[in-house]
């Protein structure tokens, strides 16, 4: 017995504008003679364009990103000539807010009809957002695993020096790595609902040992800090900051040589806690005149966005000194 032929679908306006609807896409036109622009009620929001505004496709162009708007342009007027169909992801500026959008159509003049062209938008804000946040993640712990190696080879090469025998430096790495290992778990995000995480000082502690000295050389590493509670939050940011500046210290900066010094010292002023920390004795150093790195980029963001403070640098001769302002009420949250 044979099953009886499938015919396509035959669909009303209303029930292709509840898919169209459903589905969050905005229909657009463009009359390729007058340049003449025009969109359905949820493209006119989509964009932020007054609603029935007249448009042309210059007009429309001012509303996408300054970076993204010649490389729109340019596709645009390419997809006359691309079989099949495409699709152009891009950036708008609608007021301070950014929005991503997804043009879609058929090339090749396929969509072409009495010289207008069709195609939809999608608003794919979201999906855009989750990849950069996925490459954020991903690049901030290849950042962390590249830091550690080489913080695992210097404290190698320390030791080293400073060791009398091969048992010697293995009793003393052994015990660097460990507290190593305890300074990163502050390094990570902590449990919730935990209170304050430690004091201030203990904090700076923890994070510095596995660089300073054993024996007689040990006290390199001085710290002097306000007798404060930090919260779990504001732990976390801290940590990273303290971790990423000790971690260049010991690849570039004072603790990377024997005579090297590191004193870290705070203070509070008005609603600020400002610390400063302070390398000499190391090797020469200049301030660095290439782009923000990614280890100086996460100081910058941590230090502004979840410690509400700043970070500042100076370079005197054979050191580099980090000013570090928290605001004192994100410090206890």
């Amino acid at each position: 017995m044979t099953s009886p032929e499938r015919t396509p679908l035959q669909w009303t306006e209303s029930a292709l504008q509840r898919a169209v609807d459903a589905a969050g896409i905005a229909i657009w036109s463009w009359d390729l003679g007058s340049d003449n622009f025009n969109m359905d009620e949820r493209g006119f929001r989509l964009w932020g364009v007054p609603l029935n505004e007249s448009l042309t496709f210059e007009h429309l162009s001012e509303k996408i990103h300054p970076k993204d708007r010649d490389r729109v342009r340019a596709a645009f007027l390419a997809t006359r000539a691309v079989v099949g169909a495409y699709e152009i992801d891009f950036r708008t500026m609608v007021g301070d807010k950014v929005c991503w959008i997804s043009a879609r159509g058929r090339g090749s003049d396929e969509d072409i009809e009495d010289g207008f062209m069709t195609g939809v938008f999608l608003d794919v804000t979201g999906r855009k957002q989750a990849e950069e946040s996925s490459e954020l993640v991903a690049g901030e712990m290849s950042h962390r695993v590249k830091n550690l190696l080489s913080v695992a080879s210097a404290l190698a090469r320390m030791t080293s020096r400073n060791s009398s025998s091969i048992e010697d430096m293995t009793k003393q790495l052994t015990q660097r790595l460990s507290a190593l290992g305890r300074a990163h778990d502050l390094v990570r995000p902590l449990p919730r609902h935990q209170g304050e995480t430690a004091l201030l000082g203990d904090i700076f502690t923890v994070l510095l040992t596995p660089y300073d000295d054993q024996g007689a050389f040990a006290g390199r590493i001085r710290i002097a800090v306000p007798r404060m509670g930090v919260g779990e939050q504001a732990t976390e940011g801290l940590a990273l900051i303290v971790h990423e500046l000790a971690t260049n210290s010991l690849k570039y900066g004072a603790l990377s040589s024997d005579e090297g010094v590191l004193d870290v010292s705070g203070r509070a002023v008005d609603d600020k806690l400002q610390i400063t920390w302070t390398e000499q004795g190391g090797p020469m150093v200049k301030m660095p005149i290439t782009e923000e790195g990614y280890g100086s980029s996460l100081v910058r963001l941590t230090a502004e966005g979840d410690l509400g403070g700043s970070v500042s640098y100076d370079w005197p001769e054979g050191g580099v000194v980090v000013t570090l302002e928290i605001d004192s009420k994100l410090l206890a949250s």
